[in-house]
């Protein structure tokens, strides 16, 4: 029997603005910070088993580094699609994305910004379950099983959560004391 298609929703890293204010915020890239987070991050994709088949990925240079920086835990031949459309794309945007993958593709790594992943993780999951991700901080990874068969067919409340972890979860599972707050 065939699984359902899994989501995977990963906000990008910290970026860094304090090197260059001026910076146009596409070209911002991540901060030491976020580098030791999205390190986290991988070490759970890991040991989690989670292989995305497809990564979907902004074309902001913080979230192509935060692909880089999870490349040693992704699948060697994943494809990685970097896409203009994603940058800072609203939920309703992300969603039609999410439409138009081939439904043999059984799991989808969406790498982006909020609001847009944020609204996206929360729509897709029916009320009781929302208050399980009440915010979205830079590095945080929800996992979504989707209710439906195929992925022309996701929408509101159509996916269940398995998981959802931000490097400050993890640091705290592990007794690592908080560095810094994830924002």
């Amino acid at each position: 029997m065939r699984r359902s298609p899994r989501l995977l929703l990963l906000r990008h890293a910290k970026s860094d603005v304090a090197t260059d204010p001026t910076m146009r915020d596409q070209d911002r890239p991540l901060s030491p910070k976020g580098r030791t987070s999205i390190a986290l991050i991988a070490d759970h994709l890991v040991a989690a088993g989670l292989e995305p088949d497809l990564v979907l990925c902004s074309s902001a240079v913080r979230t192509r580094e935060t692909v880089a920086h999870l490349a040693h835990a992704l699948p060697s031949s994943v494809p990685v699609l970097v896409e203009d459309q994603l940058y800072l794309a609203e939920a309703n945007d992300l969603l039609m994305r999410l439409r138009q993958v081939d439904d043999g593709v059984p799991s989808v790594l969406v790498v982006g910004h909020n609001p847009g992943l944020h609204s996206l993780a929360m729509g897709l999951l029916s009320p009781p379950e929302r208050h399980r991700v009440p915010t979205f901080p830079t590095a945080a990874l929800a996992v979504q099983d989707l209710t439906v068969p195929r992925w022309s067919e996701i929408g509101p409340a159509s996916t269940r959560l398995v998981d959802f972890v931000t490097p400050r979860s993890l640091r705290e599972a592990a007794g690592t004391p908080e560095q810094a707050t994830d924002v």
